[in-house]
Protein backbone atom coordinates (compact mmCIF):
# COMPACT_ATOMS: atom_id res chain seq x y z
CA UNK A 1 0.00 0.00 0.00
CA UNK A 2 1.17 3.50 -0.72
CA UNK A 3 0.21 7.12 -0.20
CA UNK A 4 -1.38 9.15 -2.98
CA UNK A 5 -0.69 12.86 -2.96
CA UNK A 6 -3.17 14.87 -4.99
CA UNK A 7 -2.34 18.36 -6.25
CA UNK A 8 -4.73 20.51 -8.29
CA UNK A 9 -4.88 24.02 -9.67
CA UNK A 10 -7.88 25.27 -11.60
CA UNK A 11 -6.11 26.72 -14.59
CA UNK A 12 -3.11 25.63 -16.65
CA UNK A 13 -2.29 29.30 -17.18
CA UNK A 14 -1.72 31.70 -14.31
CA UNK A 15 -1.85 29.21 -11.44
CA UNK A 16 1.11 27.22 -10.23
CA UNK A 17 1.35 24.04 -8.18
CA UNK A 18 4.70 24.84 -6.58
CA UNK A 19 3.31 26.25 -3.32
CA UNK A 20 1.05 23.24 -2.77
CA UNK A 21 3.77 20.82 -3.81
CA UNK A 22 6.39 22.43 -1.54
CA UNK A 23 4.18 22.21 1.56
CA UNK A 24 3.15 18.65 0.71
CA UNK A 25 6.78 17.56 0.21
CA UNK A 26 7.71 19.04 3.61
CA UNK A 27 4.77 17.26 5.25
CA UNK A 28 5.73 13.94 3.65
CA UNK A 29 9.33 14.35 4.80
CA UNK A 30 8.30 15.27 8.38
CA UNK A 31 6.07 12.20 8.58
CA UNK A 32 8.65 9.85 7.08
CA UNK A 33 6.48 8.57 4.24
CA UNK A 34 8.44 6.50 1.74
CA UNK A 35 6.08 4.94 -0.81
CA UNK A 36 4.42 8.03 -2.32
CA UNK A 37 2.61 8.46 -5.64
CA UNK A 38 1.99 11.99 -6.96
CA UNK A 39 -1.14 12.93 -8.91
CA UNK A 40 -1.36 16.41 -10.43
CA UNK A 41 -4.22 18.09 -12.31
CA UNK A 42 -4.54 21.51 -13.87
CA UNK A 43 -8.32 21.48 -14.18
CA UNK A 44 -11.36 22.91 -12.46
CA UNK A 45 -12.65 21.31 -9.30
CA UNK A 46 -16.26 21.77 -10.45
CA UNK A 47 -16.31 18.22 -11.81
CA UNK A 48 -14.46 14.96 -11.16
CA UNK A 49 -13.52 14.28 -14.79
CA UNK A 50 -9.83 15.07 -14.38
CA UNK A 51 -7.03 12.79 -15.70
CA UNK A 52 -4.85 12.53 -12.57
CA UNK A 53 -7.90 12.31 -10.30
CA UNK A 54 -9.19 9.37 -12.35
CA UNK A 55 -5.79 7.65 -11.98
CA UNK A 56 -5.89 8.23 -8.22
CA UNK A 57 -9.43 6.79 -8.08
CA UNK A 58 -8.33 3.74 -10.07
CA UNK A 59 -5.39 3.17 -7.70
CA UNK A 60 -7.72 3.44 -4.70
CA UNK A 61 -10.24 1.04 -6.26
CA UNK A 62 -7.41 -1.39 -7.03
CA UNK A 63 -6.35 -1.30 -3.37
CA UNK A 64 -2.94 0.24 -4.14
CA UNK A 65 -3.50 3.49 -2.20
CA UNK A 66 -4.49 3.50 1.48
CA UNK A 67 -3.86 7.20 2.27
CA UNK A 68 -4.63 10.35 0.28
CA UNK A 69 -2.87 13.58 1.20
CA UNK A 70 -4.10 16.94 -0.14
CA UNK A 71 -3.08 20.53 0.49
CA UNK A 72 -6.70 21.52 1.16
CA UNK A 73 -10.00 19.63 0.79
CA UNK A 74 -11.24 21.81 -2.07
CA UNK A 75 -8.41 20.38 -4.18
CA UNK A 76 -10.49 17.16 -4.35
CA UNK A 77 -13.77 18.84 -5.32
CA UNK A 78 -15.47 22.23 -5.29
CA UNK A 79 -19.00 20.85 -5.29
CA UNK A 80 -20.53 19.55 -2.06
CA UNK A 81 -22.13 16.44 -3.53
CA UNK A 82 -18.96 15.39 -5.40
CA UNK A 83 -16.73 15.95 -2.39
CA UNK A 84 -18.93 14.20 0.13
CA UNK A 85 -19.61 11.24 -2.17
CA UNK A 86 -15.92 10.86 -2.97
CA UNK A 87 -14.89 10.97 0.68
CA UNK A 88 -17.68 8.59 1.72
CA UNK A 89 -16.55 6.14 -0.96
CA UNK A 90 -12.89 6.42 0.04
CA UNK A 91 -13.63 6.07 3.74
CA UNK A 92 -15.82 3.01 3.09
CA UNK A 93 -12.74 1.46 1.45
CA UNK A 94 -10.63 2.25 4.53
CA UNK A 95 -8.69 5.09 2.88
CA UNK A 96 -7.30 7.73 5.24
CA UNK A 97 -7.64 11.32 3.91
CA UNK A 98 -5.46 14.14 5.26
CA UNK A 99 -5.77 17.86 4.39
CA UNK A 100 -2.50 19.32 5.65
CA UNK A 101 -3.24 23.08 5.69
CA UNK A 102 -6.58 22.52 7.42
CA UNK A 103 -4.98 20.11 9.91
CA UNK A 104 -7.64 17.51 9.16
CA UNK A 105 -7.38 13.76 9.30
CA UNK A 106 -10.71 12.55 7.96
CA UNK A 107 -10.82 9.09 9.42
CA UNK A 108 -14.00 8.13 11.23
CA UNK A 109 -17.48 9.66 11.30
CA UNK A 110 -16.43 12.97 12.90
CA UNK A 111 -13.84 13.56 10.17
CA UNK A 112 -16.45 12.83 7.48
CA UNK A 113 -18.90 15.27 9.08
CA UNK A 114 -16.24 18.01 9.20
CA UNK A 115 -15.38 17.31 5.56
CA UNK A 116 -19.01 17.69 4.48
CA UNK A 117 -19.18 21.12 6.15
CA UNK A 118 -15.94 22.21 4.45
CA UNK A 119 -17.16 21.03 1.04
CA UNK A 120 -20.35 23.00 1.61
CA UNK A 121 -18.29 26.10 2.32
CA UNK A 122 -16.22 25.49 -0.84
CA UNK A 123 -19.40 25.27 -2.93
CA UNK A 124 -20.75 28.50 -1.39
CA UNK A 125 -17.43 30.20 -2.13
CA UNK A 126 -17.59 29.06 -5.76
CA UNK A 127 -21.15 30.38 -6.13
CA UNK A 128 -20.18 33.70 -4.53
CA UNK A 129 -17.36 34.05 -7.05
CA UNK A 130 -19.81 33.45 -9.92
CA UNK A 131 -22.25 35.98 -8.43
CA UNK A 132 -19.51 38.64 -8.10
CA UNK A 133 -18.41 38.00 -11.69
CA UNK A 134 -22.00 38.33 -12.98
CA UNK A 135 -22.46 41.56 -11.00
CA UNK A 136 -19.21 42.94 -12.43
CA UNK A 137 -20.26 42.09 -15.98
CA UNK A 138 -23.71 43.68 -15.46
CA UNK A 139 -22.06 46.84 -14.10
CA UNK A 140 -19.61 46.97 -17.03
CA UNK A 141 -22.50 46.55 -19.50
CA UNK A 142 -24.34 49.48 -17.88
CA UNK A 143 -21.25 51.66 -18.29
CA UNK A 144 -20.84 50.47 -21.89
CA UNK A 145 -17.36 49.04 -21.37
CA UNK A 146 -18.17 45.31 -21.52
CA UNK A 147 -17.42 43.75 -24.90
CA UNK A 148 -17.65 40.08 -23.92
CA UNK A 149 -15.19 37.39 -24.85
CA UNK A 150 -13.06 38.09 -27.90
CA UNK A 151 -14.40 36.50 -31.07
CA UNK A 152 -12.82 33.12 -31.72
CA UNK A 153 -11.96 32.33 -28.10
CA UNK A 154 -13.60 29.42 -26.33
CA UNK A 155 -13.98 28.27 -22.74
CA UNK A 156 -12.98 24.73 -23.69
CA UNK A 157 -11.51 22.97 -26.69
CA UNK A 158 -14.20 22.31 -29.34
CA UNK A 159 -12.13 19.36 -30.55
CA UNK A 160 -12.39 17.83 -27.06
CA UNK A 161 -16.20 18.15 -27.21
CA UNK A 162 -16.25 16.36 -30.56
CA UNK A 163 -13.94 13.61 -29.25
CA UNK A 164 -16.17 13.05 -26.21
CA UNK A 165 -19.22 12.88 -28.48
CA UNK A 166 -17.49 10.24 -30.60
CA UNK A 167 -16.90 8.25 -27.39
CA UNK A 168 -20.67 8.18 -26.92
CA UNK A 169 -21.13 10.81 -24.20
CA UNK A 170 -24.38 12.76 -24.12
CA UNK A 171 -24.53 16.55 -24.56
CA UNK A 172 -25.18 16.92 -20.82
CA UNK A 173 -22.18 14.72 -19.91
CA UNK A 174 -19.91 16.63 -22.30
CA UNK A 175 -21.06 19.97 -20.86
CA UNK A 176 -20.34 18.74 -17.35
CA UNK A 177 -16.93 17.34 -18.32
CA UNK A 178 -15.86 20.58 -20.02
CA UNK A 179 -17.46 22.91 -17.48
CA UNK A 180 -19.60 24.69 -20.09
CA UNK A 181 -23.32 25.04 -20.85
CA UNK A 182 -25.11 22.52 -23.07
CA UNK A 183 -25.74 25.29 -25.64
CA UNK A 184 -21.96 25.77 -25.89
CA UNK A 185 -21.50 22.04 -26.55
CA UNK A 186 -24.09 22.20 -29.36
CA UNK A 187 -22.18 25.16 -30.84
CA UNK A 188 -18.87 23.26 -30.64
CA UNK A 189 -20.37 20.18 -32.29
CA UNK A 190 -21.93 22.27 -35.06
CA UNK A 191 -18.60 23.96 -35.80
CA UNK A 192 -19.30 27.37 -34.22
CA UNK A 193 -16.29 27.10 -31.90
CA UNK A 194 -13.93 25.47 -34.36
Amino acid sequence: MSTGIYVRVSSPRGQRVESQRGELESWVERHGLKDVQWYEDRETGKHLDRPAFKKLQAAIFAGDIDTVIVWKLDRIARMLRDGVNTLADWCSRGVRVVAITQLLDLTGPVGQMVASVLFGVAEIELQNTKDRQAAGIANAKKRGVYTGRRKGTTKAAPARARALREQGLTICEIAQALGVKERTVYNYLNGAGA
